[in-house]
């Protein structure tokens, strides 16, 4: 089972990942008064849908006022939403959720999954943050970077370092990006995850990291385990069959 980004943003902050201001809105006017919320002077509106390649798709907008948040909003809920990953029926956009605008010097993928060959969790983490992975792995494999957990142990730190020096971080971004990485390690156990990706963890301006994505899967043979997430489930965005 899917989640939002909006969701998966609260339940990365309640982990402690750093993620920008947002609020989610089901209509032009939420979505105004979401931003007069924030504050200005940047936002960006993103459509709630449950595919990667919303940005190439025309579902995330960056506006620099008030009534550009709400054309923005207005033009995205109740249309569908095609993508790469969609099709081309496209899934339907019922919420946006509109998010402080950030200043990025940096973009990285960083990923939690299921490597079924090993039968370990693995992370995978790419200097290349912001692109389709895919399309990395098929034409720069050698940006990819990824390291296996052994279940018995869990997530060692010395393989968040050496993630985070292959990645490019010194000084103090080496110990946010381990503990980023711990509480997503952490997430993924106790919330029995399939899937848990930030694309991108983006360094700002100021040299800090943020989690300017949230995509988590969880798996479904698990959520009798979690009302509390199952109770998230948007079906409108499944295929019925």
């Amino acid at each position: 089972m899917n989640l939002h980004e909006y969701q998966s943003k609260k339940i990365f902050a309640d982990y402690g990942i750093p993620v920008p201001a947002g609020h989610v809105a089901s209509s032009a006017d939420e979505a105004a008064a979401a931003a007069e919320k924030l504050g200005g002077p940047v936002w960006v509106v993103k459509a709630q849908v449950h595919a990667g390649g919303r940005g190439k798709a025309g579902g995330v907008k960056v506006v620099r006022d008030v009534a550009a948040v709400r054309e923005a909003a207005s033009s995205l809920i109740g249309q569908r939403l095609v993508t790469k990953q969609t099709g081309a029926e496209g899934l339907p956009i019922g919420k946006v959720y509109v998010e402080s605008g950030s200043a990025i010097a940096r973009e990285i993928y960083l990923s939690l999954t299921l490597d079924r060959d090993k039968g370990r969790i693995a992370v995978v983490a790419s200097a290349a943050g912001g692109m389709d992975i895919e399309e990395v792995a098929e034409k720069e494999p050698e940006k990819i970077l990824s390291v296996a957990i052994h279940p018995a142990v869990g997530l060692e730190a010395y393989q968040a370092r050496e993630l985070a020096f292959g990645l490019g971080f010194t000084g103090k971004q080496v110990g946010e990006f381990t503990a980023i990485l711990k509480a997503l390690y952490k997430l993924y156990i106790e919330q029995d995850a399939s899937l848990v990706e930030v694309n991108p963890l983006i360094v700002t301006d100021a040299g800090n990291l943020v989690a300017l994505d949230a995509k988590i899967g969880i798996d479904s043979n698990a959520l009798f385990r979690h009302p509390d997430l199952a109770a998230l489930r948007d079906v409108s965005q499944e295929d019925a069959i």
